[in-house]
């Protein structure tokens, strides 16, 4: 009868743990890739590109200016090598190549602070599809 109440236990943490995700990744607000294109033209924004892929997608193509920060390296670059809190007060546009990636970051640096989170509609296959420039 214990060995079922610690199975019970251990699934509903797991799952108040992945409600807890997906709420915090949905909060969210998307900046459309129009939007983004605006912002990247102004000499003066501050607006920060995250591209949480993996450095082999990053090398195959990127926007333009955008910081490679792997999702699974998020937490760690939040004051070692990317130093990402040099920009919690600065726009963040997040993206991975379909949402699930970016998605996890998002709820890291929600975590840690950061207020100023945007998601890239449809992420770098919307970007590609829409073909939008990119850079290798």
């Amino acid at each position: 009868m214990s060995k079922i109440k610690s199975i019970i236990l251990t699934f509903a943490i797991a799952l108040t743990a992945l409600i807890s995700y997906v709420s915090s990744a949905s909060d969210t607000q998307v900046m459309s890739q129009k939007q983004l294109l605006k912002h990247m033209a102004e000499p003066s924004s501050d607006v920060i590109v995250l591209d949480v892929r993996s450095k082999g997608e990053y090398e195959e193509g990127h926007i333009d200016g955008a910081l490679n920060v792997s999702h699974t390296e998020i937490e760690d670059n939040l004051s070692l090598l990317a130093n990402l809190n040099q920009y919690k007060d600065k726009t963040i546009v997040v993206h991975c190549r379909s949402g699930y990636r970016a998605g996890k970051a998002e709820a890291i640096l929600t975590e840690n602070g950061f207020t100023k989170l945007r998601h890239l509609e449809g992420d770098m296959n919307g970007w590609l599809k829409a073909e939008l420039p990119t850079v290798k």
